[in-house]
């Protein structure tokens, strides 16, 4: 028999408990589902056929745990994703490459695969992407938290991202639900691409930037607001905070303020 007072908190606990009524064993579901999707893809020592597989069982798995639909349950959508699979690596090789074009210190294709964190990013995005363009629930913001986990950029699985796309040091990168970037831009690590207003009454609607092609964003940018639009082949500074759209081909630099004071103190 458990005393009164900690039976009175189990109670209080439960209670508390079912309001939320989560399954945890959905997110290291989706950790290994999302480890299993990049060695299929990239892993030469990890076999087609028998990683599709084990990828199909792994699907249909975290399909029975987060859909409730007797009808038409989300495990059918397996068959429409595992279809994309040959685009998205086509598009992912694409921004492999922009990335070992563009960067200096990328030595090989081999190296951007394995041991760029903006590669990793990017990929999960897009992959993610196209699963939440089925509808399938949390999975996808699940592993988008992956990625974000891993190499510290944070890219909602909504935003539209074009081909090709690079992410240099991807640290502190943030890319939000309603963002839309297109072609062959480049960002640094620390850019925020955000909403302006932070509020619930804005769900459903675009609330962050929109990057035309062609764009580069250096470190600790920040542009924010559903109507700003930076123009094709503009070029957008360290530190810049921008609240208002830019026509393209257009430089946006940050103004230091910094004084430093060179009296000697005696």
């Amino acid at each position: 028999m458990l005393p009164v007072l900690k039976q009175d908190i189990i109670e209080e606990i439960k209670a508390e408990k079912a309001k939320v009524c989560n399954i945890y064993e959905i997110k290291s579901k989706t950790e290994e589902f999302t480890k299993q999707l990049f060695l299929t893809l990239f892993d030469k020592n990890t076999d087609v056929a028998s990683g599709m597989d084990e990828l199909e069982e792994q699907f249909k798995n975290l399909a029975d745990l987060v859909c409730f639909k007797e009808v038409d349950p989300c495990r059918e959508i397996w068959t429409d994703f595992m279809s994309k699979l040959p685009a998205i690596l086509k598009k992912l090789n694409k921004d492999a490459c922009f990335i070992k074009e563009n960067d200096p210190a990328a030595n090989s294709l081999e190296e951007v695969y394995l041991a760029y964190p903006g590669f990793y990013a990017i990929a999960i995005y897009r992959l993610s992407n196209t699963l939440m363009e089925f509808g399938l629930p949390l999975v996808p913001r699940l592993m988008s938290e992956c990625a974000h986990t891993q190499t510290g950029s944070d890219i909602n699985p909504g935003a539209k991202i074009g081909s090709p796309f690079f992410i240099d040091h991807a640290t502190g990168v943030v890319i939000g639900e309603t963002c839309v970037i297109e072609d062959r831009v480049k960002v640094y690590q620390g850019v925020t691409l955000g909403a302006l207003l932070v509020s619930k009454e804005m769900k459903n609607k675009k609330r962050h930037p929109t990057i035309k092609s062609d764009v580069t964003i250096y470190a600790n940018a920040t542009i924010l607001g559903g109507d700003t639009i930076v123009g094709d082949g503009s070029t957008i500074g360290g530190n810049v905070w921008l609240t208002k759209s830019v026509a393209k081909n257009s430089r946006v630099t940050h103004k230091s303020m910094d004084k430093i004071n060179e009296n000697k103190i005696t």
